[in-house]
């Protein structure tokens, strides 16, 4: 274009010169990091350990209640006489008796309530997120995270106890091995093997040596575990301590498969803060944990003041029920 003195012009040399302040700036390249970033769909949770299905049996269903009974019976005999064996002329014969007796165990009921906000849900879908199911998934974890708790130790205040530190099982220390110590890690491999069989020996004595009362699984602390996986026999060998336990213990030679797994609530468990082996028969009529009612949806409903949606979600928690006391037993300071 001319102006008047028919001299070109830009039209762009009479617009004012823009400038970007630094919070532009900043935004723009923000927006830009938000164009070109790759952004990964997976959601990682936090990192946790639930073990309870592996290390008891769970007797479901039954309902709402806030006890579960069990019925036990002895048998012995009445008379001067200590066995049927009668001559021609007996006549004391001895009576066989039943003493029948019932033990209640206490359920807890469980509830946690799930809360959806609107408008957070309505930013979350924007993104392909649902928080009610990343909600959902954290309920059912701090339940499994709950009944992990009960299984293994329980809870004190309400008086009741875990596989890992009832005081009504019998615990005793191990034995010293050669170096004056009770420590695996002090230990020989066949010093070892002598302690867990001892467990489980205990156990089938106190069950009158009914093979169905020996100890078929044992849990101890993490570190134990690994040592004895990552330790072998000898120099010269290339069989771990182990995989010698598992196919030279007392259980195997008598046609049990004996079970060895880790579990981080055998640490420091046992007397004076020692770690603990805990030995006992992983089966549902010896020991065993009732969910009389599994996690369940219960109810929602709208909560306009919150502009949420609230959700109940109840269930039932029974406390672990050892059946036999002598099926299972503890050996401290390993």
């Amino acid at each position: 274009m001319y102006n008047g003195n028919n001299k070109v012009v830009r039209a762009f040399d009479s617009m004012p010169i823009m400038k970007m302040n630094d919070a532009a700036v900043a935004s723009g390249l923000a927006f830009l990091n938000g164009e070109l970033e790759k952004r990964d769909p997976k959601l990682y949770e936090p990192l946790t350990s639930v073990t309870w299905m592996r290390d008891i049996f769970a007797d479901t269903g039954g309902g709402w209640t806030e006890f579960t009974s069990n019925y036990f019976v002895d048998y012995a005999t009445t008379g001067s006489g200590t066995n049927g064996l009668a001559s021609a002329e007996t006549n004391n014969i001895p009576v066989m008796q039943a003493n029948i007796t019932k033990d209640n165990f206490k359920v807890f009921s469980w509830a946690n309530i799930l809360r959806i906000p609107f408008v957070g849900q309505q930013f979350l879908n924007q993104v392909g997120r649902d928080l009610d199911s990343i909600l959902d998934k954290g309920i059912k974890l701090n339940w499994n995270k709950d009944i992990d708790q009960m299984v293994y130790e329980g809870y004190a205040d309400l008086d009741v106890y875990g596989l890992v530190n009832n005081p009504n099982v019998d615990a005793a220390l191990a034995e010293a091995g050669a170096s004056t110590t009770t420590a695996w890690n002090t230990k020989t491999p066949d010093e070892i093997l002598n302690d867990i069989n001892q467990a489980v020996v205990e156990t089938w004595k106190a069950s009158e040596y009914d093979l169905s009362g020996m100890a078929n699984h044992v849990m101890i602390p993490p570190d134990k575990f690994a040592y004895i996986v990552s330790r072998k026999v000898s120099d010269a060998g290339n069989v771990s301590i182990l995989q010698y336990i598992l196919e030279n213990n007392i259980a195997k030679n008598q046609g049990r498969d004996l079970v060895i797994v880790p579990s981080r609530w055998c640490s420091a468990t046992g007397a004076g803060g020692t770690d603990r082996m805990v030995a006992y028969v992983n089966e549902k009529e010896k020991i065993k944990i009732d969910i009389p009612v599994q996690l369940n949806r219960v109810m929602t409903q709208p909560v306009v003041k919150d502009m949420a949606y609230m959700t109940a979600y109840a269930g039932q928690i029974g406390q672990v029920k050892i059946m036999y006391l002598q099926t299972i037993r503890y050996k401290d300071g390993i």
